[in-house]
């Protein structure tokens, strides 16, 4: 099954570790260290330039992927279990 994030960004939902929102995560600093981190390495894609309200952790190919999507974190998980 695959899960649209935006714009024309599609992921295989096998491949999903996790779906967060934006505001309620960025509180920790866990949770903003290990945004830097993928920023820095690479990893993180922008699938719109809108305001983001959610990211998503990803396995593709071995290699970790964080999508920024403007769509919120409820709405990509009843995507999910439609």
């Amino acid at each position: 099954m695959y899960l649209h994030l935006g714009e024309k960004t599609v992921i295989r939902t096998e491949n999903i570790i996790g779906i967060f929102d934006l505001d309620n995560t960025t509180i920790s600093k866990n949770t903003r260290n290990f945004l830097t981190r993928a920023e820095k390495s690479g990893e993180v894609i922008n699938v719109s330039f809108e305001l983001p309200k959610s990211f998503i952790v990803c396995v593709e190919n071995e290699k970790n992927k964080v999508y920024i999507s403007q769509i919120a974190a409820n709405t990509l998980y009843k995507r999910i279990n439609k």
